[in-house]
């Protein structure tokens, strides 16, 4: 049976699906039961109380659980990078992400949102991937992510090669229907094969639209660029509908015009967001397999991501950091943060 592979010592011994505080936080982080909405959640300790260095190495320095039950959103890691076309080592990525997650708080004061104070979230560790197989990698993921989904559950999922989005979104289709997309990205993630293989980083929305996963009308892709074996390497996107914003239009200004189109277009209806982070620029996030030079800032990522607030957002992915190529960890740190900010986004969370 899959499972989620949640730390033990983060639980006490005999627990099933039930929290934590992660060895350390002493009474700083609370249960995982559904909480009224004047209760208290589950919150990051502060370094005023907790030193960051102690404590069981999870996302935010929350609790882990082994089960999305009594929780609004989870941050879970998928360490797989089987499928890379070029440099390995987004398996180390959720952890060092986790690492790095330290550094931050509780609360937006820039958006104004207060994401622990509006939910119950909770680290539901990794997903067992076989790294042997790819196509069971993709079984066990879906079969994960359809019990997090199925339990009310909003994903947020530290990657790991794209090839991972492919079976989330697998999942997320099973309760939405097809899903709009917001994809930031280096590269269109949409050819069909390579080596004769039909799955891997560079195919999972091709995939996608072959099994009507997408709302294609409703799909925008982010910060495309790079060199090409062909002259248009974007019509296969632009046939299915999808709008492709490539990275020398997003140079030297706000994004926040753009995400306001972005919002008319993707309306009330549900939509993910992934970001791979190498949709960014290596010289901010150089911790990638991929990297291609002259993509988006930080500053433009923070406008991307919060440009969804008030969207349906139903689950959300980082990935392709792979901490080899970055040892002092300002991708992971980079990449820990837009995942706060993606947390901050999601539908229930109070803005004040």
């Amino acid at each position: 049976m899959l499972r989620l592979l949640a730390s033990r010592c983060a639980r006490g011994p005999g627990a099933r699906g039930v929290a934590r505080p992660a060895a350390g936080l002493g009474d700083h982080c609370r249960g995982p039961r559904r909480q009224a909405s004047d209760a208290p959640r589950n919150l990051p300790p502060s370094s005023e109380v907790v030193a960051r260095p102690v404590g069981v190495c999870s996302m935010m320095r929350l609790p882990v659980q082994a089960s999305p039950e009594g929780l609004d959103a989870a941050f879970v890691g998928v360490p797989l990078d089987t499928g890379t076309s070029n440099r390995p080592g987004a398996r180390f990525g959720p952890r060092r992400i986790r690492e790095e997650s330290v550094m931050l708080r509780t609360i937006n004061p820039s958006t104004g949102a207060l994401p622990f104070q509006s939910l119950m979230v909770a680290d539901l560790g990794d997903v067992n991937v076989n790294l042997y197989n790819l196509q069971d990698s993709c079984r066990l993921i879906q079969e994960a992510y359809q019990k997090i989904v199925a339990a009310g559950c909003v994903p947020l999922t530290l990657g790991g090669d794209h090839t991972i989005t492919y079976p989330i979104l697998q999942a997320m289709a099973k309760k939405h229907g097809p899903v709009g997309l917001l994809h930031v990205d280096a590269h269109m993630d949409t050819a069909d094969k390579a080596l004769g293989e039909k799955i891997y980083h560079g195919t999972p929305f091709r995939r996608c639209v072959e099994e009507k996963l997408l709302d294609c009308k409703r799909v925008v892709q982010i910060g495309i660029r790079g060199s090409s074996m062909t002259l248009d390497p974007y019509r296969y996107s632009r046939n299915q509908g999808f709008r492709v914003v490539l990275a020398e239009d997003c140079w030297m200004k706000s994004l926040v015009p753009l995400m306001a189109e972005v919002r008319q277009q993707m309306g009330g209806k549900p939509m993910y967001i992934s970001f791979d982070i190498d949709g960014l620029d290596p010289a901010y996030a150089p911790g990638t397999g991929t990297p291609e030079i002259a993509g988006l800032t930080p500053s433009q990522a923070l406008e991307i991501i919060r440009g969804c607030q008030g969207l349906n957002v139903v689950g959300c992915d980082l990935v392709e950091v792979a901490p080899p190529y970055d040892p002092f960890g300002n991708t992971a740190l980079l990449a820990a943060n837009l995942l706060f900010e993606m947390l901050c986004v999601l539908p229930k969370v109070r803005v004040v």
